[in-house]
């Protein structure tokens, strides 16, 4: 008879790494001048860490929050889900009722050795603003490499 493995091993996001790439999304956001809300969240998209900026508009604390949910639990840059669904229209007009899925620039994926231990989720400007904040926090992620 085979034997079936029940156990599989993954990896997940730090409260240290979390809060090290929370620090480099704040101080990107205030180099820009642009007061965010920035969300962490591990694997599965429970929350890790989170800052709103002095500022952050108060809608754009749950935006964070999901965009880093979203990117975590379908292991997917929020960006890219537009162009996959916009000519789909029974998807699009479906899909986007999908309760914490954010289909706009700011949410990425937090891989180490492409394995996904995490989600970033930036939100207070313009999508591309958010976006470029979790690219400078994800930017730390090199060091590891």
């Amino acid at each position: 008879m085979e034997t079936i493995k029940t156990v599989v091993e993954s990896k997940n996001i730090s409260l240290a790494l979390a809060n090290k790439l929370l620090e480099k999304a704040l101080e990107k956001g205030a180099e820009m001048g642009i007061p965010f809300s920035i969300s962490i969240v591990d694997r599965v998209g429970n929350l890790k860490a989170f800052a709103a900026m002095d500022g952050a508009p108060v809608l754009s604390l749950e935006i964070a929050q999901n965009k880093a949910f979203s990117a975590a639990t379908y292991n997917r840059a929020t960006h890219e889900w537009y162009d996959r669904i916009k000519d789909d229209p029974p998807l699009l007009h479906g899909i986007v009722h999908t309760p914490r899925l954010i289909i706009f620039g700011g949410g990425y994926p937090i891989k180490i050795n492409n394995e996904l231990i995490g989600g970033i989720g930036v939100s207070g400007g313009h999508y591309s603003h958010d976006m470029q904040v979790c690219q400078a926090a994800l930017e730390f992620l090199k060091t590891f490499e």
